[in-house]
C-alpha cells in the first residue's frame, strides 16, 4: 500500500501513485522493517530534479521494478526539502562509500537506520540487479552486512566537528580573496570550471571586501551570469546552474533560495556602482518572483521543474525556455526573427537545433528590443509551464523577506516591501507554534503547516529576514520576533565548542546529528546564524549575542585559505564584524520627509553589515522598543542620524550629507 497520498510534500504526492509500497519516512518504515526483518531502501529527491524524474519514470512506475522493491525492502521516499537532516546524514554516507553525491540519493540501511550500501541515479536494468544483490547480502551475509553499516556510522562520527579557528581578521579575510582568485575565470567569470554555480555567498563577501580586485570578480561574474541562458532573458529570474563553463545552458531548474540571494546581491552591485544591468535584474527577477512563485497565502513556492512538455507532447528538460528560428519567425515574422535570432545568440546552444536565450551585449535599438521580448514571452505563455513546488519552506522565505525589503527600499518599490511583510506574517503566524522562544516549523503547503521540525537555517533565515524587515520597515514586531528565534537557536542548536548543529537537541534522532559549517546552494545554518545574531547585536548591544557570532565565525578561519568559496556568507559576516558593523538610529516622524530622506541615505550605504533603527524621537517617554535608540531624540525639532558601533556612538547629523559622511569614516 502506498502511503504518501496525506502527505504535504509535493514532491511526495507525485510518487503517491507509483506501485511501490512507499513509506513517508517515520517509525511506521522502520517497524515495518523490523518486523519483516528485511533492510531500509531510503530513496531521497526534491520535486525539480530532473534525475530523480528519470528514475521514477524509469522504475518506481515500473511494475515489475516495483515488485522487487515490495518483495525485498521496506521502501521510504523522502523530500530533501522537508527533511534536510535526513538528507545530510545520508548524503555524507553516499558521499563516504562512493566519493561523491547528488539525487536521487538510494540508500540501503539496517531496520535500525545504518546505511551499508549507497548510490544516486541507477537506469532501470542496473537498478533490479542491485536489489537482488543487496537482498541477498542481507539473507545470507547479515553479520557482514550489520558490520558494514556500523563501520559507516563510526567513520561519519568521526568527522562530526566543525574545523575551527580564532575571529577572522583583515589578513584572513585577504587571504580569502587571494584564494578565490586562484580558482577565478577571468575570461567567463565564475570560480573553477563546468558545471557552474551561481556563488551568490562568495559575491557578496567580494563586493563587502571593497578592493578593486575583489569587486572585479564579482561583477564579471555578476555580468557574465545575467547575460548568458541561466539568466531567462524573457521572464527573469535564475536557473540552478550552468552545465557548461560558459553560463550559455542552464540546468532549468529554478530555485527559490537561488533567486533570493542573487536578487539580494544584485541589489547590492547596484547600490555600489549604478550598474544599468545589475538594475534591471534586480526588477526583472522581483517582479518574476511575484508573478510566478507567490502562493495564494502569500509567501513563495520553493521551485519550478526544469522538466516541461513540448509542442509532440512529449517530455524533456527545458523545452518551456528554448527556441528554435523557426519559432522565432512564426511569432516575430521574417525581419524581427532575423533581428532576434542575432540578439539572443539563436544558433544552436541546446539540443536539436534550439537555443537558449542570451544577451551578450545591449541591443542597439532598446524599443524593438522590449517589443520583441513582449511577442515572445507572451507565446512562450502559451505553452505547458514547468510543474511548480509550491510547498512554503521557512528558511528560503526569509531568504526572500530580506531580499525584497531590501529592494523594495532601495528602489522605491512599497509593493516588495509589502510582500515581504505578507510573507514575514505568514512564516509568523502559521510556521511559529510557540514563542519565547520561538519553535518554527519548517515547511507549508496550502496553509496547512508540515510536521517537520525547523532546523537551524529555518531559524536562522527567517531572523535574518525579519530584522531586514525591521530596519526597512521600523515595526518593531519583526525585531521582538528575530529576539524570539535567536534566543532558540542559542538554547537549542549550540555544538558546546562555539559552532551549531544543523538540527535541534531535542529533535529526531537519527544515527548522527547534522553539522556542517559550509555554505553549499544556501548559507550553512552556522554562518546564516552567525550573522543574524551579529545584526541582533548591533541593535541590542548583547555580549551574548555578540559573542556567540564571533565563536561561530571561527569556522571561518580554518576555511579561508583553502575552502573559501565554501565560506562565503561567513566572510561576509566576519567583514560585518570587523568594521563593527555600523549601527544607525534614525528618529523623527515617519511622515517627515527629512526622516525618509536619513532613512534612505543610510539604507544606501554600502557598509558591510549595517543595521537601522527607526524611533519617533519620543526620548524620555516611554522605554524605546529597541535599545539602539534608547535615549535618541531629535535635534533642534529636526529628524537626527546616530552613527554608533558597537554601542559607542557619535555627535547625531540631520542632513543626508552629513550621515554618509559619518558613515565612510
Amino acid at each position: 500500500m502506498n502511503r504518501l497520498g496525506g502527505e504535504t510534500s509535493p514532491y511526495l504526492l507525485q510518487h503517491a501513485d507509483n506501485p511501490v509500497d512507499w513509506f513517508p519516512w517515520g517509525e511506521d518504515a522502520f517497524a515495518e522493517a523490523r518486523r519483516r526483518d528485511v533492510p531500509l531502501l531510503i530513496s531521497v529527491g526534491y520535486s525539480a530534479c530532473h534525475w530523480c524524474h528519470v528514475m521514477a519514470h524509469e522504475s518506481f512506475e515500473d511494475e515489475a521494478t516495483a515488485k522487487l522493491m515490495n518483495e525485498l525492502f521496506v521502501n521510504v521516499k523522502v523530500d530533501r526539502e522537508e527533511r534536510p537532516d535526513v538528507d545530510a546524514v545520508y548524503m555524507g554516507a553516499v558521499q563516504a562509500m562512493t566519493g561523491q553525491g547528488g539525487w536521487p540519493m538510494t540508500v540501503f540501511a539496517t531496520p535500525g537506520g545504518d546505511p551499508f550500501y549507497a548510490g544516486t541515479y541507477f537506469p532501470r536494468p542496473h537498478f533490479q540487479r542491485l536489489l537482488h544483490a543487496v537482498s541477498q547480502a542481507w539473507r545470507q551475509d547479515r553479520e557482514g552486512v550489520l558490520a558494514q553499516g556500523e563501520k559507516v556510522v563510526e567513520a561519519l562520527a568521526e568527522r562530526t566537528g566543525a574545523p575551527s579557528g580564532p575571529l577572522p581578521t583583515a589578513e584572513t579575510l585577504d587571504l580569502a580573496v587571494r584564494n578565490l582568485a586562484e580558482s577565478f575565470d577571468e575570461r567567463r567569470g565564475g570560480f573553477g570550471g563546468a558545471p557552474k554555480f551561481p556563488p551568490s555567498m562568495a559575491l557578496e563577501f567580494l563586493l563587502r571586501h571593497g578592493t578593486r580586485k575583489a569587486v572585479a570578480m564579482a561583477e564579471t561574474t555578476m555580468e557574465a551570469m545575467a547575460r548568458g541562458g541561466m539568466y531567462d532573458q524573457l521572464g527573469g529570474g535564475f536557473a540552478r546552474y550552468s552545465v557548461d563553463a560558459d553560463w550559455i545552458v542552464p540546468h532549468f531548474e529554478k530555485m527559490l533560495y537561488d533567486n533570493a540571494l542573487l536578487l539580494r546581491v544584485y541589489a547590492h552591485w547596484w547600490r555600489a556602482s549604478g550598474s544599468v544591468l545589475a538594475r534591471r535584474v534586480v526588477l526583472e527577477t522581483a517582479e518574476w518572483l511575484l508573478r510566478e512563485m507567490r502562493t495564494p497565502e502569500g509567501a513563495f513556492a520553493s521551485a519550478l521543474d526544469a522538466d516541461s512538455e513540448g509542442p509532440d507532447g512529449t517530455h524533456g528538460e527545458g523545452l518551456f525556455y528554448v527556441w528554435t528560428p523557426e519559432q522565432l519567425r512564426e511569432v516575430l515574422g521574417e525581419d524581427d526573427a532575423a533581428w532576434a535570432t542575432s540578439v539572443f545568440e539563436v544558433t544552436g546552444t541546446f539540443e536539436h537545433g534550439m537555443s537558449v536565450l542570451q544577451l551578450l551585449a545591449d541591443p542597439d535599438d532598446p524599443a524593438r528590443f522590449d517589443r520583441v521580448r513582449t511577442a515572445l514571452r507572451a507565446a512562450r505563455e502559451q505553452r505547458p509551464r514547468p510543474g511548480r513546488d509550491d510547498k512554503i519552506v521557512a528558511s528560503w522565505n526569509g531568504l526572500v523577506i530580506a531580499a525584497l525589503a531590501e529592494v523594495g527600499a532601495l528602489l522605491d518599490r512599497p509593493d516588495l516591501i509589502d510582500a515581504a511583510r505578507e510573507t514575514a506574517v505568514l512564516l509568523d503566524d502559521l510556521h511559529t507554534v510557540s514563542r519565547g522562544p520561538a519553535r518554527l516549523l519548517r515547511t507549508s503547503r496550502d496553509g496547512r503547516a508540515g510536521a517537520n521540525a525547523g532546523m537551524l537555517e529555518d531559524y536562522a533565515n527567517t531572523a535574518e529576514g525579519f530584522l531586514a524587515l525591521y530596519g526597512v520597515t521600523g515595526e518593531s514586531r519583526w525585531f521582538h520576533r528575530a529576539a524570539d528565534l535567536l534566543e532558540t537557536v542559542l538554547t537549542r542548536f549550540p555544538d558546546g565548542s562555539g559552532g551549531f548543529y544543523d538540527a535541534p537537541d531535542d529533535g529526531e534522532r537519527l544515527f548522527q546529528r547534522p553539522q556542517d559549517p559550509t555554505d553549499n546552494a544556501t548559507p550553512s545554518g552556522q554562518f546564516a546564524a552567525a550573522g543574524a545574531l551579529l545584526s541582533y547585536a548591533a541593535l541590542t548591544g548583547s555580549a551574548r549575542h555578540r559573542e556567540a557570532a564571533e565563536a561561530a565565525l571561527g569556522t571561518v578561519s580554518a576555511l579561508a585559505g583553502r575552502y573559501a568559496r565554501f565560506a562565503g556568507w561567513g566572510l561576509a559576516v566576519a567583514e560585518a564584524a570587523l568594521g563593527g558593523p555600523a549601527e544607525v538610529a534614525i528618529v523623527g516622524p515617519a511622515d517627515d520627509a527629512r526622516t525618509r530622506a536619513l532613512h534612505r541615505a543610510a539604507l544606501m550605504s554600502g557598509t558591510p553589515g549595517l543595521v537601522v533603527a527607526l524611533g519617533t524621537g519620543r526620548s524620555g517617554t516611554v522605554p524605546a522598543d529597541v535599545p539602539l535608540l534608547e535615549g535618541r531624540g531629535m535635534v533642534d525639532g529636526s529628524p537626527a542620524a546616530y552613527v554608533c558601533r558597537k554601542f559607542t556612538c557619535r555627535a547625531p547629523v540631520t542632513t543626508p550629507a552629513e550621515l554618509r559622511a559619518e558613515l565612510a569614516r
